[in-house]
């Protein structure tokens, strides 16, 4: 073939050479390569059928080891010689960038010795690419090139046209382009060669400030990006001739545009612009660009911020702190003229409104300080400002206006995070404006910002805090209280917000030591009180106690103080409420209610989890004995009337049952790895409570305590005799008789722990729960149970803590049972149906949105049935399984929109509030459906849209609005 005097034939005898060279090279001897390499560049003089084929064998042979020096060079003096490359196909073209590539990886020395001839090769090789896919391997060699110091000679400014050509990148992919070659990867690309080399800033800066100049928005922001990226590299001499037209484009862009896109890029560039001129001035003995540079801005900014209409207040603002925030320098020389002018404004206007865009300004430049960290006294503007600062943010925080408070505040906390800016003196009025804010400002926006400033300074500032700030809360919180009516209202609410305070200042544990204290003190004189608002009064301070429980986490420290000082209290109080004894004595069992339980329960939980396993193991070993042997021993008030025995019988030990809550809390939220002591005797009375107790309460903690150690346990022989005992303790009870629910609800729990953990039998419990949804009394309760089964649980069995939660048991379980879910629905009678579709509904509901999208097809005419269902929460989880739908899968969802339509609408007249307002968002999502599917229903939708529009709810009418609008 080779010798044949048909071109074609020729071609394909060096087709398969070069398919056989692509399989072999690596084996190839050097001898042999010299020969093929002497005989491929022959045949680059041949007919243009043949050379394909050439350049594909001289790839393979551009890949071998054992290339003897010289080739290289041979090799690519011959294809610049002999090719036309452009006059190529596109994958031919890409051939002969990959032997560029290949060679410059191995041969580097040899290529450089070609001097600037190479450089000026490849830019005939590159000249007039088209293609996206050779285009991203060249502008890879021009990177290359530039970043190896290849020579480019007097080609520079070929090199650069050859590549800029491209700028702005205007490329949009075909649809399904297989090879996946998006815009922005060559906008990067392109980018990265540009910003790559000081050479090109001459030619590169007059394109980027015509195109800023363009109407092109695109073009504009790729200007813009590419000048940032410049910077990084340019010094002042790049930049000094461009300098004046630089900063007046950005500045009319900032002054003019309506894009937010541009306004940021353009501030980013003018940051990075006086980074540049910055660095530059360090390292120069020339004439000071910086400063001219800074002087122009200040000269076209400054002035703005004087107008009485405040109208370009703003963008000079930002442009102002786009400069100052590039280095320590540009900030004092901007600072130095802007700060006062600022103050004096802020003097000068009267308006709330005014005072707060100036104060908002001052906010910006202040925020910028703390990047530098330390305030130097001799540079500083700001020291030399300290007292007309403070003064002007004192006086914003005793503003009647709420907005100009809440920029006060976060200026205060600025300030206050600037090492050695503020005196004591100023440090000790800080705390008293705090004070006054978050106990006694009427709007709860400022109040809330003043304690959540306090807890941020509070680290800064421990001693101050500790030493002014709580004794204060502390002698608010025991004043005592006023009359009755109004003033025991306000005395309440002020209460309210002194605990509130006392956990938002905890944040640094030598405070946490000094308000721990008070709230339980405070929680002690509650729980003796006889007021009837102890049970609201018991949960706020057990609110507090929660939130100085999860800011103590991090700090071993804090969190073991926390642990031991408030675990041991609140279980004492709650054994004392609990006694027989004190049974006549009402007020004190307020303790007991199901809502202050359930508010301890989180304090013991994150006062838990984030213990280190040894001291979680000292913990354990006194908290179970008190539940199993009545060990009191450890707590603080431990002479009780009588024994303590939680799982004891009779009647009288009710109340102390109920603290099986406390334990849940505890032995719930312990790591994994720390052993519980006697844990399969708790295991059995957990077993025992929970399915024989009258009390729900009672009987649900015991069940997820008994739960969250099943889910912890060990697996092995132990852990199937407890389940086995589970399942014949729950069998019977779940038949027939007085404890069916108690039954069903460990039931779920169980089934949960063995779920989440992917334990074998949880397959076998979830059957015995899908059998229970054709009983006719147990059948809503179980449907419910789904729900349960797959969302979150706020307090026990979630990974915070420690539970054994595999990813993805969501899928699986919906895997495993929604098959089973629909042949029940078949099968099912009348009365029981909607048990089915709501345990349906439930699951699809807590399920990924995507993993729904993929099985809707599957399950839509269920879901459509079960919008049918009398049922409200089967109808309410309906609707909010199908709406995300309706946004994400439209096409699926398009052919049942004759009935989806009559479902909703039938459905905006429901009598419950919660199912109006979910089908009317649901018919305002069917307006993301192709517009053609939807026009024959326009008018019918638009009338029957009308109705709601009167509801007597504002929250329907609200949604009614929106739909119909949209239709």
């Amino acid at each position: 073939c080779l010798e044949n005097t048909d071109p074609r034939t020729r071609g394909r005898g060096m087709q398969l050479l070069s398919q056989v060279l692509l399989q072999c090279y690596s084996l190839l001897q050097e001898k042999e390569v010299l020969h093929l390499v002497m005989f491929y560049e022959s045949r680059l003089q041949d007919n243009h059928l043949v050379i394909p084929s050439v350049l594909q064998g001289l790839r393979a042979l551009s890949m071998c080891e054992v290339l003897s020096p010289g080739l290289a060079v041979s090799v690519l003096k011959a294809i610049f010689q002999e090719v036309h490359v452009q006059s190529l196909m596109q994958l031919d073209r890409h051939t002969v960038y990959s032997i560029i590539t290949n060679f410059m990886s191995t041969r580097e020395e040899e290529l450089k010795g070609l001097g600037a001839n190479f450089t000026f090769g490849f830019i005939q090789v590159m000249d007039g690419e088209k293609d996206p896919r050779n285009l991203l391997v060249a502008f890879q060699i021009v990177r290359d090139l530039i970043a190896k110091e290849y020579a480019l000679g007097p080609f520079v400014e070929e090199l650069f046209e050859v590549t800029s050509c491209y700028f702005p990148v205007d490329f949009t992919p075909p649809p399904n382009d297989p090879h996946g070659i998006q815009r922005e990867d060559l906008i990067l690309s392109l980018r990265a060669v540009l910003a790559s080399t000081p050479l090109f800033a001459e030619f590169l800066l007059p394109l980027l400030i015509e195109k800023l100049d363009s109407e092109l928005q695109s073009a504009k922001l790729d200007s813009l990006q590419t000048l940032t990226a410049c910077c990084a590299i340019y010094g002042q001499k790049e930049l000094q001739e461009f300098l004046p037209s630089l900063w007046s484009s950005l500045r009319r862009e900032v002054f003019q545009t309506a894009s937010e896109k541009i306004e940021t890029e353009c501030l980013a560039a003018l940051h990075a612009l006086s980074a540049c001129l910055s660095r530059s001035v360090l390292s120069s003995d020339s004439e000071d660009l910086l400063d001219s540079f800074l002087s122009s801005i200040l000269q076209d900014c400054r002035h703005h911020l004087c107008e009485p209409d405040m109208k370009l207040v703003w963008p000079s603002a930002k442009l102002l702190q786009a400069a100052a925030g590039a280095s320590l320098r540009t900030y004092h020389r901007i600072t130095h003229s802007v700060l006062p002018l600022l103050l004096e404004q802020y003097t000068k206007h009267t308006q709330s409104s005014q005072r707060r865009t100036i104060l908002e300004m001052l906010l910006g430049f202040l925020e910028l300080q703390q990047k530098w960290g330390h305030v130097e006294e001799d540079e500083s503007t700001l020291l030399s400002l300290q007292a007309p600062v403070c003064s002007v943010v004192f006086s914003a925080l005793l503003d009647p206006s709420v907005q100009l408070q809440l920029v006060g505040i976060k200026a205060l906390t600025v300030l206050g995070s600037l090492q050695g800016f503020l005196s004591s003196s100023d440090l000790e009025l800080v705390v008293d404006h705090l004070i006054r804010l978050a106990l006694h400002e009427e709007d709860s926006q400022s109040s809330e910002a003043a304690m959540e400033a306090a807890g941020s300074l509070a680290p800064t500032y421990p001693k101050v805090f500790s030493g002014r700030m709580v004794p204060r809360l502390e002698e608010e919180l025991q004043s005592g209280r006023g009359g009755k009516g109004e003033s025991y209202h306000n005395h309440h609410s002020l209460q309210q917000r002194c605990l509130q305070a006392l956990a938002a200042v905890s944040t640094h544990t030598s405070i946490v030591r000094e308000t721990v204290p008070v709230l339980l003190q405070h929680l002690q004189k509650v729980q003796k009180g006889t007021e009837a608002r102890n049970t609201q009064d018991m949960v706020s301070v057990c609110q507090s106690l929660h939130r100085v429980a999860l800011q103590c986490q991090q700090d071993a420290e804090g969190c073991w103080y926390f642990h031991q000082m408030v675990v041991p209290c609140l279980l004492a109080m709650a054994v004392q409420a609990a006694m027989p004894e004190s049974s006549h004595t009402l007020p004190g069992k307020a303790l007991l209610e199901e809502e202050v339980l359930a508010a301890m329960i989180p304090v013991i939980s994150a006062a838990t989890t984030h213990l280190s396993p040894e001291l979680a193991a000292q913990s354990v070993s006194h908290v179970v004995p008190l539940f199993l042997d009545g060990e009191v021993s450890f707590l603080p008030q431990n002479s009780f009337p009588c024994s303590f025995q939680p799982f004891g019988d009779g009647e009288c030990l009710e109340a102390q049952r109920r603290l099986v809550a406390l334990l849940m809390a505890f032995v719930c939220s312990l790591p994994r790895d720390v052993a519980i002591p006697q844990q399969e005797w708790l295991l059995r009375e957990l077993l025992a409570l929970s399915c024989s107790c009258n009390c729900p309460f009672t009987a649900t903690t015991a069940a997820k305590c008994f739960a969250g150690l099943v889910n912890k346990h060990p697996a092995g022989q132990q852990l199937d005799e407890i389940l086995q005992l589970t399942v014949n303790r729950m069998e019977p009870s779940l038949a027939e008789g007085p404890c069916r629910m108690q039954a069903l609800t460990l039931l779920l729990w169980v089934t949960k722990a063995l779920v989440l953990r992917y334990h074998p039998l949880s397959s076998c419990l979830t059957d015995k729960l899908l059998g229970l949804l054709g009983d006719t009394e147990l059948g809503p309760a179980a449907a419910d149970g789904f729900s349960l089964l797959m969302a979150e649980s706020p307090d026990v069995l979630h990974k915070g803590c420690h539970a054994d939660v595999r990813i993805m048991f969501r899928q699986r379980f919906f895997t495993d049972n929604v098959p089973k879910l629909v042949q029940g629905f078949h099968g099912a009678g009348p009365d029981v149906k909607a048990n089915y579709l709501k345990g349906l509904s439930h699951v699809l509901n807590h399920l990924p949105k995507p993993v729904l999208v993929t099985e809707l097809p599957t399950l839509l005419s269920l879901l459509l049935e079960a919008l049918s269902c009398s049922d409200h929460v089967v109808q309410l989880s309906t609707l909010s399984c199908l709406h995300p739908l309706l946004l994400e899968a439209p096409q699926i969802m398009s052919l049942h929109v004759d009935t989806l339509v009559t479902k909703f609408l039938n459905l905006t007249s429901s009598p419950t509030m919660a199912v109006r307002i979910a089908a009317l968002r649901c018919a305002h999502a069917l307006t993301s459906l192709p517009t053609t599917v939807l026009l024959p229903y326009k008018g019918r939708v638009i009338r029957a849209l009308a109705k709601p529009l009167d509801d007597k709810k504002r929250l329907v009418r609200k949604e009614a609005v929106a739909a119909r609008g949209e239709w």
